[in-house]
């Protein structure tokens, strides 16, 4: 039975107090031609872990070192589970060597479950001693350990804390001030790499100055070498040899067959006395997976952009997908009409067209225009639906529209689901009941909110396939937001995440079949980062999908994990019950210094899969350098994904893009491909349909339309995991701030 809750007021003082500044380094490891006979970057002042084999929750912090400016802390912040280590090989240096380090551990629970600890072994005589037992304290300072060494011996320091991921009493641990004393120091140097990532289109070459340093001894001569590099990559160094001190020129070429992706390429130098290698990470934004343009803006009215498409949401079932976009967009909100686009064979063939009825400009509709369109499928009743937002001639959302199909094919004229009543309304979604074991088979449901009521967020429910629908109800709590995203558990519980106008996600619950609503509990605060160019991205709003067993996962951006909140990560939480959520998870598509900017996440889970088996794929917007302006901004779409439920992630693979911000819809809110886009996984493949621009060759502004990659991109394994800290961030820099979004139609 797991313990009572700890006080943890001394651990609270101490994560306050670690807040100020903490960097996460590119881990440089040393490896012995004979091991490195001094410890490489023991004080940590190179302000990263280089020179340390890392594992785990680690960083460096500027927060209360022992000397200097730096210190290593092993552990997180947050509750972390299981234990983070910091370690380094070496060789003892002739003489009378002593290794010595110090410590300050801050452990608000007791040592029966977490602890500081190192360990000292000895490779050479296959020995190992605990230099450091097991201790858990908080607020007893720096204190420092000295080891004995045998002059000549190779050893492994292992630097550890240990957390069991209870709420309320993180442990971690800071170490600093490494040193070998008392010993006669061989030859020895230090290898850099700058810059340390960059991105080439397939067929292009990039450089990085490699750079060395006498760190003891005297200089010594030092051969470089590159491995990990991508198929049709090739590497080369002028000079390939170097005497420490000096530096070289890293060329990485690639050809026109080089796969898209990310790739850590490792950069080797061998001394004579001692070999360290560099990381370098290479993005390579190649041709990609074949895409396929799967529908077009057919609309030539003057008052809306053309030919844009934008905004799309899709939905699976066995091998029909059918997605549904904005189609002509007006600059001050919503489109000349929803577009549809469906595929009988897993996405590997496309039909398209507009639904018909709802605005003036296709089928004889009435309302100005539409916008927000949302896809579902009721299996009871056999019928695909598309939700829209319909607007009225005075850009006011007026309430919900629902066109229903047999086969995504050939769609009825919409019924009214929610509004029509001079109210405001923004942001419709829908979902419906389709386990047959459920005692709410066949009901369907909409959220919406009421931007005339402080965006009051409502429900609404169907019984008959959508034909009717039931008075708005509200939950208990009667929350403010919008963007809500229901889902419905296997059980027949529908669990609706929501963004509380861009300050955190919120989710509320209904067991009885949307009778009622509970009231709604705190999945996460955002903290997120400003998107470059001005580009409208839908920060705030949530990524909802479920597996099979009925555990939720809802992402969105956020800027907690890099220092400063300088761009943003795809991040998720879940839960099995949607009252209780799992700690911020981190999706690594790349390093947290990498400089790239991500969001408009499309989350996606097979539904045959769950719980540590479960398959998921993200197709996400992102810049490659965060750090851009309207007129530089490259805007790409990327795609990654796991299969053992999200423990580990793929390398990430560039799908569409680069496109500039002036090749896509504009609007008052911002250049715009839409506030979301979704992910459908069908036998096994990732389908998403996003907005691609391009540049217009037939005189119209624009040339914006739906793409896809043709037949889904495979789930595939990867060993990157994903992270819960160190969080380095806890306010965003977000343009709306904690207040009430603008209404986004």
């Amino acid at each position: 039975m797991k313990r009572p809750h700890l006080p943890n007021w001394r651990r609270g003082l101490a994560a306050t107090a670690s807040v100020a500044l903490v960097l996460t380094g590119v881990a440089l490891t040393a490896s012995p031609a004979q091991a490195a006979t001094s410890i490489t970057n023991g004080g940590f002042e190179s302000g990263n872990l280089s020179g340390w084999t890392t594992a785990g929750t680690t960083s460096v912090t500027t927060s209360g070192p022992h000397s200097g400016s730096y210190a290593a802390q092993v552990g997180g912040t947050a509750p972390t589970n299981g234990t983070s280590s910091v370690s380094q090989s070496f060789t003892a240096p002739s003489g009378s060597p002593q290794l010595g380090f110090w410590y300050d551990v801050f452990c608000p629970d007791t040592v029966t479950y977490d602890w500081a600890t190192a360990t000292l072994k000895d490779t050479t005589s296959n020995t190992t001693a605990t230099v450091l037992p097991k201790t858990c304290t908080s607020g007893g300072g720096w204190k420092q350990i000295t080891s004995t060494l045998t002059a000549g011996h190779n050893y492994t320091l292992t630097l550890s804390s240990k957390d069991d991921n209870y709420p309320g009493d993180p442990t971690y641990t800071l170490y600093d001030d490494v040193t070998l004393t008392g010993g006669t120091t061989a030859n020895d140097f230090s290898l850099t790499d700058s810059p340390a990532a960059a991105s080439v289109s397939a067929g292009g070459s990039t450089t990085s100055t490699i750079s060395t340093a006498v760190t003891s001894g005297s200089a010594q001569s030092v051969a470089l070498s590159a491995s990990g590099l991508p198929s049709g990559a090739s590497a080369s160094f002028s000079p390939a040899s170097v005497t420490a001190g000096g530096s070289s020129t890293l060329t990485v070429t690639t050809s026109g067959s080089t796969p898209g992706g990310t790739y850590p390429i490792t950069i080797t130098g061998t001394g004579t006395s001692a070999t360290h290698t560099a990381t370098f990470s290479l993005t390579v934004n190649g041709s990609g997976p074949s895409l396929v343009q799967v529908s077009t803006d057919p609309f030539t009215n003057s008052t809306s952009q053309h030919a844009t498409e934008l905004e799309p949401d899709t939905f699976a079932v066995g091998n029909t997908i059918v997605g549904a976009s904005q189609v002509g967009r007006f600059t001050d909100g919503g489109a000349s009409d929803t577009g549809w686009v469906t595929s009988t064979d897993g996405g590997t063939t496309w039909q398209h067209g507009m639904l018909p009825g709802i605005t003036t400009y296709q089928g004889g509709g009435s309302w100005a225009r539409v916008s927000d369109p949302t896809v579902a499928y009721d299996a009871k009743h056999g019928t695909w639906m598309i939700a829209g937002l319909v607007i009225d001639a005075n850009v006011n959302g007026a309430g919900v529209s629902v066109s229903r199909s047999a086969d995504g094919l050939t769609w009825q004229n919409p019924v009214i689901a929610v509004g029509n009543d001079g109210q405001g309304y923004d942001k419709d979604w829908i979902v419906c009941d389709s386990t047959p074991t459920s005692p709410h088979y066949g009901n369907c449901y909409v959220e919406v909110d009421l931007t005339s009521s402080g965006n009051a967020v409502i429900m609404a429910t169907s019984t008959d396939g959508g034909a009717t629908w039931s008075a708005p109800a509200s939950p208990a709590s009667g929350d403010a937001g919008l963007g809500g995203q229901p889902l419905v558990q296997p059980n027949g519980n529908v669990v609706v995440p929501f963004s509380t106008n861009g300050s955190s996600v919120r989710a509320f619950t209904s067991a009885d079949g949307g009778a009622s609503w509970g009231s709604s509990v705190l999945v996460s605060n955002i903290t997120n980062a400003t998107v470059a160019g001005g580009l409208r991205d839908g920060s705030g709003l949530p990524s909802a999908e479920i597996d099979a067993s009925g555990k939720i996962y809802v992402a969105w951006q956020d800027c907690r994990f890099r220092s400063g909140c300088s761009s943003n990560d795809i991040v998720y939480s879940t839960s099995t019950d949607g009252a209780a959520w799992s700690a911020v998870t981190r999706v690594p598509i790349d390093a947290v210094t990498s400089g790239a900017d991500h969001f408009i996440p499309g989350f996606g889970v097979d539904h045959t899969t769950s719980g540590t088996t479960a398959k998921l794929g993200v197709y996400y917007y992102f810049y490659p350098n965060a750090n851009c302006t309207t007129a530089t901004c490259q805007l790409e779409v990327g795609f990654i994904s796991s299969t053992n439920g999200g423990a580990t992630w793929s390398t990430p693979q560039t799908v569409a893009g680069p496109m500039s911000l002036s090749q896509v819809a504009g609007s008052t809110q911002g250049s715009m491909v839409g506030d979301y886009i979704s992910c459908s996984v069908v036998n096994g493949k990732s389908v998403s349909v996003f907005a691609v621009g391009k540049t217009p060759t037939n005189g119209q502004a624009f040339d914006e339309a739906m793409y896809t990659v043709q037949g889904g991109l495979a789930l595939r394994a990867g060993t990157t995991p994903a992270t819960t800290g160190p969080v380095l961030s806890t306010v965003g820099s977000h343009r709306a701030g904690f207040g009430s979004l603008p209404v986004r139609n």
